[in-house]
């Protein structure tokens, strides 16, 4: 193995302010890119149904277009686990430059494919195989990036400078909810059918080419930097996760259950929901997502200095309960009012409580594995976690609205995963004011 100094942007080991500031950023920034790229599928769910899952009936479509972006899920614990590999022995920086670039070059790929009217059974299963690239690289992005970021930042401020990676992961869906909107808004019906689909995922190659012009110039962390000088890189970090530390992955799994479960319910089933089934108009619901999503993600760093102030677990804990008070009430306001407006506030309401959940929960991730498996133990949870409730939920809220006929039905889904988180959280320790194990 080639020696490695320690990086610029360090000083006797500590990171120094600059340098952490670089990093949140830069994780942020790659985050949303990589996000838009993976989100911007869902949004076009009601558009791309059925040019690829012909039927008779529209909620069929719908069902299968979002069973298409849940199959994404499952590629992502061995895309955790090969980005973890890479980033526990080759360096965070090579592992988040390489995802970058494999996510933007799949999402510019969906913007080619042929469609059922010209390619029959072809188009549906290359749509599959390409969602399935996507969710093998977004399984390294954001553990990926909650490591570096955490690794960079100063001590005692791990919740704060840890905030722009859920302002990143967040702020992606808003981002494509804007572009759909504005394709929308740009396009007749006929066109946006024919061709203006096309344009929100094509424009994820700039995009990745702006994410990889930014990673590239970024230097690794000195913690990666001391533990591969020390000669502490282990063979396989997977192995040694399952092994040392599997009551962490357990806790991990349980968060990001909670976490994913309630977010992706806002994140992705809300605009179906409201098109689908409420008669909203797309391009209404795709601003009112845009701009609620956009709102919610600026009160994240609040959420990151509580944690930083109050610890993980107080703020995870307010979290869960606040779900468990509003689940019931936001879908009879969704189900009951003809007002965007009022649309809008519940997107921001219920997208700032799930900044509650991310922000504390990411640095808390980080801080139950060592250094020397830590990407690889917090990329393998939190996509365990993701397939159960992340990719799944918006699938499993449209099959409870299409099963029961009841629209607040999705409201026990959110309900659930919150219990799951709550019971999780009760068994941890407060890591928010320890230094991240060595």
């Amino acid at each position: 193995m080639a020696e490695t100094t320690t990086s610029p942007g360090t000083v006797a080991g500590v990171t120094t302010k600059p340098s952490a500031r670089r990093a949140a950023l830069a994780g942020g920034v790659g985050t949303l890119i990589e996000y838009y790229d993976f989100s911007v599928y869902a949004f076009l769910a009601v558009t791309v149904g059925p040019l690829f899952f012909p039927s008779s009936k529209p909620a069929v479509s719908v069902l299968l277009t979002l069973a298409v972006f849940g199959s994404a899920y499952v590629m992502r614990p061995l895309g955790g686990w090969f980005f973890g590999r890479l980033g526990d022995r080759r360096g965070r920086r090579q592992a988040l430059v390489v995802t970058v670039v494999t996510m933007g070059v799949f999402s510019g790929l969906l913007g080619i494919l042929p469609t059922y009217a010209s390619a029959g059974v072809v188009a549906p299963v290359l749509l599959v195989l390409v969602r399935l690239a996507q969710g093998f690289s977004a399984g390294g992005e954001i553990g990926g990036a909650a490591t570096y970021v955490a690794e960079s930042a100063p001590a005692g401020k791990r919740g704060l400078f840890g905030s722009l990676t859920p302002v990143g992961s967040t702020l992606g869906f808003s981002v494509a909810a804007a572009i759909v909107g504005l394709m929308t808004a740009v396009t007749t019906s006929e066109q946006m059918v024919a061709w203006g689909w096309r344009v929100p995922f094509l424009i994820s190659l700039p995009l990745a080419a702006v994410c990889l012009w930014v990673r590239v110039r970024l230097e690794d962390t000195a913690e990666f930097a001391e533990m591969a000088h020390r000669s502490e890189v282990v063979r396989s970090p997977l192995l040694a996760v399952v092994k040392e530390k599997p009551l962490a992955v357990l806790r991990v799994i349980g968060i990001a259950i909670a976490m994913n479960g309630t977010g992706y319910i806002g994140l992705t089933y809300f605009s179906t929901y409201l098109i689908q089934t409420q008669g909203f108009g797309k391009q209404a619901v795709y601003w009112a997502s845009a701009i609620g999503i956009a709102l919610a993600c600026a009160t994240y760093p609040l959420a990151g200095m509580l944690t930083d102030r109050f610890g993980r677990k107080p703020v995870l804990i307010t979290a869960y309960v606040s779900y468990l008070v509003i689940a019931w009430p936001a879908f009879a306001l969704l189900g009951a009012t003809s007002s965007i407006v009022v649309v809008t506030v519940i997107y921001v309401v219920y997208m700032a409580l799930n900044g509650l959940a991310q922000v504390p929960a990411f640095p808390q991730f980080t801080e139950l594995f060592p250094r020397r498996i830590r990407y690889t133990g917090v990329a393998l949870g939190f996509n365990l976690g993701t397939i159960i409730a992340g990719g799944s939920a918006p699938y499993v809220a449209a099959q409870l609205v299409e099963s029961t006929g009841n629209p607040m039905s999705p409201a026990f889904w959110v309900l659930g995963v919150a219990v799951v988180g709550l019971i999780t959280v009760l068994t941890l320790h407060e890591t928010g004011r320890d230094r991240l194990p060595v």
